[in-house]
């Protein structure tokens, strides 16, 4: 008898909030139902806010080589070969344009920057609230370091406006110019007008001949709304922002609780 079909094959998933547990680690439990589902004929992309520096060594202890969607969807990343396959970057001409709009309804914003490329640093400003991780990041004085050189995106952070309220106002200044998201606490992005994870996962799919249809995407926060509007299923974790599980087709359980493999064990075959 022919084995049933899996329904769907290809695995899309977030990294911080979603596929790693809040050490930043990935469980036996989830690691083993990505394994089985891989070896049953499905592909794994992960679909990450970080830009490729940011993800790198994520990648490596996972032992994962295969593409990841990374930046936003700004950049598809081949692991294997460590190279970038594609790469948007944001004009900084019109950022710089949108951060003046921004500031002048919020007053003064904490900026920080993510250059592009394999190796390309993020800046940020003395009184930016940096993230501590694995990678240094460079701290700079005179915004005008921040258009030196080729950026991914520009982080921003207002001293007393909340995240989601920071978002907003900068989508109401700014939104005919660039796409805003909030991506995590602290973490409101400037983006090109127009990108998002959808727009990346759905170049990465199209290299393994897959589409939205045979698509499970999971997620943790807005930065996903696009990438479960392209997927035909899109699952939020039990720890996913509101604005997230008000659009998806379920939420499972928390990061910290297995969630990703909860709903993939279900889905495997006998």
């Amino acid at each position: 008898m022919t084995p049933p079909a899996l329904p769907y094959k290809l695995i899309a998933t977030d990294l911080d909030g979603t596929l790693l547990r809040d050490d930043d680690s990935v469980s036996e439990r989830t690691r083993a139902a990505l394994a089985a589902m891989t070896a049953a004929g499905a592909a794994h992309i992960v679909v990450t806010g970080r830009a490729v520096p940011w993800t790198r060594h994520i990648l490596e202890g996972l032992g994962y080589e295969g593409l990841a969607v990374c930046a936003q969807g700004a950049q598809v990343y081949h692991a294997g070969e460590d190279r970038l396959l594609t790469s948007v970057t944001l004009d900084r001409r019109l950022a710089g344009v949108a951060i003046a709009k921004i500031e002048a309804d919020t007053g003064p914003l904490a900026l920080a920057a993510s250059r592009d490329g394999l190796d390309g640093e993020v800046l940020v400003s003395p009184d930016y609230r940096a993230h501590k991780g694995p990678l240094p990041v460079v701290r700079f004085e005179d915004r005008a370091e921040l258009w030196s050189a080729p950026i991914n995106k520009v982080y921003i952070q207002h001293p007393e406006l909340s995240d989601d309220a920071l978002a907003q106002a900068a989508r109401q200044s700014a939104g005919n110019l660039v796409d805003v998201v909030m991506a995590g606490e602290g973490v409101v992005e400037i983006l090109p007008l127009g990108l998002s994870k959808a727009t990346g996962l759905s170049l990465a799919a199209r290299r393994l001949g897959l589409t939205a249809s045979d698509t499970i995407a999971f997620g943790d926060m807005p930065n996903d709304i696009p990438m479960f509007g392209w997927a035909a299923h899109g699952v939020a974790m039990a720890n996913a922002h509101d604005s997230l599980k008000a659009v998806a087709d379920e939420v499972t359980t928390s990061n910290g609780d297995d969630g990703i493999a909860v709903v993939l064990e279900r889905l495997l075959p006998g």
